[in-house]
């Protein structure tokens, strides 16, 4: 009886487990290696269920002898990078109709300045720091946050 018991909740834990590690986002996994070093290989930019993500890399100045602001102006780099990749990504995308980003930016100038706007309020869900004070930093755009924003992507 007690072998039963300690199986069955050997099994409903391991579900559990299983059902965290799925949720995992494959976008939000670590870019820095342990020795400090970036990683050879990682998903720059994509679209997911729920998000448009993208990540940008920083250089510091190695002129600047204080480490804070090494690592605070590769941060500020990398963020400026990603934003860019955020936007090379969404000038691709399909909006409701069959029309590009890019083409609906071409003819309407509120959309540019909307898009701007947005995408220096994406979210910063990553940083990391190499071992010379560059960076790597990850972000998204909620596809929720789009649609309330007036941007609405064709979902294929």
């Amino acid at each position: 009886m007690f072998t039963k018991k300690l199986f069955f909740t050997f099994i409903f834990v391991s579900f559990v487990l299983m059902a965290i590690f799925a949720c995992v986002n494959v976008n939000n996994k670590k870019l820095v290696e342990n020795n400090g070093n970036i990683k050879k290989e990682w998903i720059e930019e994509g679209i997911d269920k729920d998000y448009i993500f993208a990540k940008g890399i920083g250089a510091a100045d190695q002129n600047l002898t204080n480490r804070t602001q090494k690592m605070a102006t590769s941060r500020n780099a990398a963020i400026v990078n990603a934003q860019y990749n955020i936007l090379s990504l969404l000038k691709g995308v399909n909006l409701s109709g069959g029309i590009t980003v890019e083409k609906a930016m071409e003819t309407d100038s509120e959309m540019k300045t909307k898009l701007d706007a947005i995408i220096k309020n994406a979210e910063i869900i990553r940083t990391e720091w190499t071992s010379d004070d560059g960076c790597v930093v990850s972000l998204r755009l909620s596809k929720k946050y789009l649609k309330k924003q007036g941007i609405n992507i064709d979902n294929e």
